[in-house]
């Protein structure tokens, strides 16, 4: 996990001062000036999250450089590889961006249905307290 949260962070020194030279050369226009340091801030939050997760998960296969490739074989995650919630908020991503087009009413069965979905999503494992 250290080179992906190392590849995230140098972003910050890109983005950063390429956004503030923007904006003075820019004379100052709005949206490049305000949406390339954002640029920073947002590969900044991923790569911070990557190195918190890098502290707690330890070393992988994949961060040793003598590693070999029979290092990384067994289960890579759980996944839900028949889960119909996924359609589901797609969905509901599909009516909300219909609602920029048609009308903003449509904005609210979209955000009622993506709540449906990603609780379903969320919990569709669950075997505690809150199992369906």
């Amino acid at each position: 996990m250290k080179i992906e949260a190392q590849l995230f962070l140098y972003g910050i020194l890109f983005f950063v001062p390429v956004g503030l030279i923007y904006g003075f050369w820019s004379g100052g226009e709005p949206v490049g000036t305000v949406s390339i340091p954002l640029t920073g801030g947002l590969v900044g939050m991923i790569g911070g999250y990557f190195a918190l997760l890098a502290r707690r998960i330890g070393q992988r296969p994949e961060d040793d450089e003598l590693g070999e490739i029979e290092q990384g074989a067994g289960n890579q995650g759980t996944f839900s590889p028949w889960s119909w919630w996924p359609l589901v908020v797609g969905l509901a991503a599909s009516i909300a961006f219909l609602a920029l087009a048609v009308g903003w009413w449509l904005m609210v069965p979209a955000v009622a249905l993506a709540a449906i979905g990603l609780v379903g999503w969320l919990f569709e494992f669950s075997r505690g307290q809150h199992a369906h």
